[in-house]
């Protein structure tokens, strides 16, 4: 009861850390994007806006209110809807309102939604990829040290991380797709629409940012693993004669998976990163696309709200880290 009260407060005090943490996000991205010096107005609504249109941003914006004012607006809209002027009539944005696009007259949470599948797909299926590559090649290599698979594989991490997505990307495309002609050039295809197509052209993306995510899977595992292998109860173990397999995949292994869980999520904050390259390389319509290409018309309200969403998602994919590393190691509880 009281282990279970423990780990309750944990998960509480992670919750408010996480929901203080988005808060100030907020408060960052905000300032940033709409405290800029110039015509904040003519900015938000982009280049090709005509005076009218800059006008009635202006009037949105409440440009004329002190500026935690707008902030305070700003957030009432995230927690409570707000309504917009469409010039001819008033649309109501429901709760959480990102604002709506200067560009395309669409909310910027609708413009989101759509394109959130694409990136899921990208990230969770190119997760199950570095897990699986990154481990194993982790365990492999602390279970050969010393010879030359290890250094091999080694080499082979080293040199996974310092590649950037891109290039992986690009030497892919041009093998698999253009020398050996071995799969099409990825398009992108819904998962309900044809689940085994929609597989296929995301074999490549996967590949692009599972592989550099995996080299630094491969070498956490590996240093957790050596480090597990040299404690007591493993030598104890090797005393009774347990077999060397065992001893790796049902002992070292399981003592080793508390940091890697940590990793994870810091991976998935660095994947949705690597992920605006790898949908711009294989031209996947996804959230990196859209940011893109936001932010090379200036649509603002997109910007910002795909900052806050992709924000979002990495706290929260910490937080749930955190809260599986107390799970994992209940030291982490009464620390």
């Amino acid at each position: 009861m009281n282990a279970f009260g423990g780990l309750g407060g944990f998960v509480l005090r992670r919750a408010l850390g996480a929901l203080i943490t988005l808060l100030a996000i907020s408060v960052i991205v905000y300032v940033v994007f709409y405290a800029t010096p110039g015509n904040v107005a003519q900015i938000s609504c982009g280049p090709r806006c005509s005076p009218e249109q800059v006008h009635q941003v202006a009037q949105q914006l409440r440009l004329d209110d002190p500026l935690y004012v707008r902030y305070w607006h700003f957030l009432e809209g995230l927690v409570a809807g707000q309504d917009y002027s469409t010039g001819t009539s008033v649309e109501h944005c429901s709760a959480p309102c990102l604002g709506v696009s200067y560009q395309s007259g669409r909310q910027v949470l609708s413009i989101i939604l759509t394109k959130l599948p694409v990136s899921l797909s990208l990230v969770f299926g190119a997760m199950v990829l570095w897990l699986i590559l990154g481990v194993g090649t982790g365990v492999l290599s602390a279970w050969r040290r010393g010879r030359i698979s290890e250094r091999v594989l080694t080499a082979v991490t080293l040199a996974g991380t310092a590649t950037p997505v891109f290039v992986i990307g690009l030497v892919l495309l041009i093998v698999v797709c253009g020398e050996f002609q071995w799969l099409p050039f990825p398009q992108y295809v819904s998962l309900t629409d044809d689940p085994e197509q929609w597989a296929w052209n995301l074999i490549l993306p996967w590949l692009s940012l599972a592989l550099i995510e995996a080299a630094a899977f491969a070498r956490m595992t590996r240093a957790s693993m050596l480090e597990t292998l040299a404690e007591d109860h493993i030598r104890t173990f090797r005393a009774y004669g347990v077999g060397e397999r065992a001893i790796v995949g049902r002992h070292a292994l399981r003592g080793a998976l508390a940091p890697v869980i940590a990793l994870n999520a810091n991976n998935v904050g660095s994947a949705v990163g690597g992920a605006v390259l790898t949908e711009t390389l294989f031209g996947l319509p996804g959230i990196g696309q859209e940011l893109v290409h936001a932010v090379n018309v200036v649509d603002l309200p997109v910007v910002v709200g795909m900052v806050l969403v992709i924000g979002f998602f990495v706290v929260i994919a910490n937080a749930v880290a955190d809260v599986l590393f107390a799970v994992a190691d209940r030291r982490v509880v009464l620390a």
